[in-house]
């Protein structure tokens, strides 16, 4: 039998903005007893205990577990995931009581191979790009293929690559040495033993999060994050810049076309392919015209767009991963705040390439009109310092987006750290 839910303690396990803010908005409920954080950052030990943990190491999580009476446990990263910590949790007699918010081993699949997902959403007639996947043995297919698409050309590394295994290239010999790069020189290592080519959708990006207790599902807001480093979506992938919530074309009609030919048909495959799903489905789509097409699934939440989703989210999370756990998701009313909500990332200079660490972070303090998350920061010397490339996401609430954004960037002129990057026009494209 699982516990019940009363007086909580809860385990968050990440390090990223998406944990602090999960922990923030578990921190507010009133099931929650003692809340952990592994391995945490600067922002997160203000609210819960961390734990230098890290998140893939699964018999020290185990210890932590046992040692803390934990009885859930929430997975904020892929990797655990994909690597099966829900299925350790299940098979071990000594913590197999304690709830889990994450997929199962099968169902992470979902994202830990690009392949596995396209031969998913075709079994289910689910709309996506036409594609075709390839290995080095048969790289001159690759080539032969991808004449014949018209530019842009896509390649995806089939596994985990941090958000940066995808390539869009606008000349076909450069896709032709780039899937050379990929197959045969390991340009992303293992992630990219079998690159995937598909067809490039012309259109704006979204992304629908959906809460699924292997049997029914609710929907979360809306969100867009925008990826690319530079101002005008130029320049490098990022693992994200900012994002708003919620996304001003996503009508009621388009909403309505998303569940019905996207969210029922990914949960009512989960059930026909004995696909175990507790958590989060993050399903990356593109308006192509009136219609939305899937460009990938993630098995976990997105990362900036945590931090505009779970803002709006009024209902007490924890009574929500209750119903997740105890598969009475559809009993539950999911309240969301009607008011819009922004983020901006702040990053260290030279990211996604190349950056410096250790920078001390001043002015949080001053922030009073916006939420700041923490992300790449922890304590040094009892000083907030630079630990990553994504430093900060700073989420205001506004009654449009552009009342939200604006307040964003008002809080970011208090905050200072040496060489501190980020992009003016979150929003310009809505």
């Amino acid at each position: 039998m699982r516990k019940q839910f009363v007086d909580m303690n809860i385990l968050v396990l990440g390090s990223g903005g998406r944990e602090h803010t999960f922990a923030w908005k578990i921190a507010q409920s009133a099931h929650c007893k003692t809340l952990f954080v592994a391995p945490g950052n600067s922002g997160t030990d203000a609210i819960a205990t961390n734990l230098d943990l890290a998140v893939t190491d699964f018999d020290a999580i185990k210890n932590a577990v046992l040692h803390n009476s934990i009885d859930l446990v929430v997975v904020g990263p892929e990797d655990p995931l994909v690597q099966g910590i829900h299925d350790f949790f299940l098979n071990d007699d000594e913590i197999k009581h304690v709830s889990v918010i994450g997929p199962q081993k099968a169902a992470a699949e979902l994202e830990g191979s690009k392949e596995f997902a396209k031969e998913f959403m075709m079994r289910h007639n689910i709309p996506t790009a036409a594609y075709k996947s390839f290995t080095k043995n048969n790289v001159e297919e690759g080539y032969k293929f991808l004449e014949t698409l018209n530019p842009p050309y896509v390649l995806k590394a089939d596994g985990l690559a941090a958000g940066k295994g995808v390539l869009i290239l606008n000349d076909i010999d450069e896709a032709k040495t780039e899937l050379k790069n990929m197959l045969v020189d390991a340009k992303f290592g293992e992630a990219s033993t079998k690159v995937v080519i598909e067809e490039f959708l012309d259109g704006i990006e979204l992304s629908c999060f959906v809460l699924s207790d292997g049997k029914d599902y609710k929907i979360l807001p809306t969100a867009k994050d925008y990826k690319r480093i530079g101002e005008g979506d130029t320049g490098l992938n990022t693992g994200g810049m900012g994002a708003v919530s919620p996304v001003p074309f996503a009508t009621t009609d388009f909403l309505n076309k998303i569940e019905n030919q996207i969210v029922k048909p990914t949960i009512e495959g989960f059930k026909k392919d004995n696909l175990p799903y507790v958590g989060f489905v993050f399903i990356g789509l593109i308006k192509v015209g009136n219609d939305p097409k899937v460009i990938e699934y993630n098995v976990r939440m997105g990362d900036p767009e945590t931090e505009v989703v779970l803002p709006r989210l009024k209902t007490d999370i924890v009574e929500i991963f209750k119903a997740m756990s105890n598969q009475t998701l559809a009993n539950i009313d999911i309240e969301i705040d009607e008011r819009a909500a922004t983020t901006v990332v702040l990053v260290s200079g030279g990211y996604p390439e190349a950056y410096q660490k250790g920078k001390e972070i001043t002015g949080i303090e001053a922030v009073n009109n916006s939420l700041a998350f923490h992300a790449g920061a922890k304590l040094q010397d009892e000083k907030v310092v630079t630990s990553g490339g994504r430093v900060m996401a700073i989420t205001s609430y506004g009654n449009t987006y552009q009342e939200a954004i604006k307040k964003s960037y008002q809080s970011i002129e208090h905050i200072h750290f040496d060489k501190m990057y980020y992009r003016k026009d979150i929003g310009f494209d809505l």
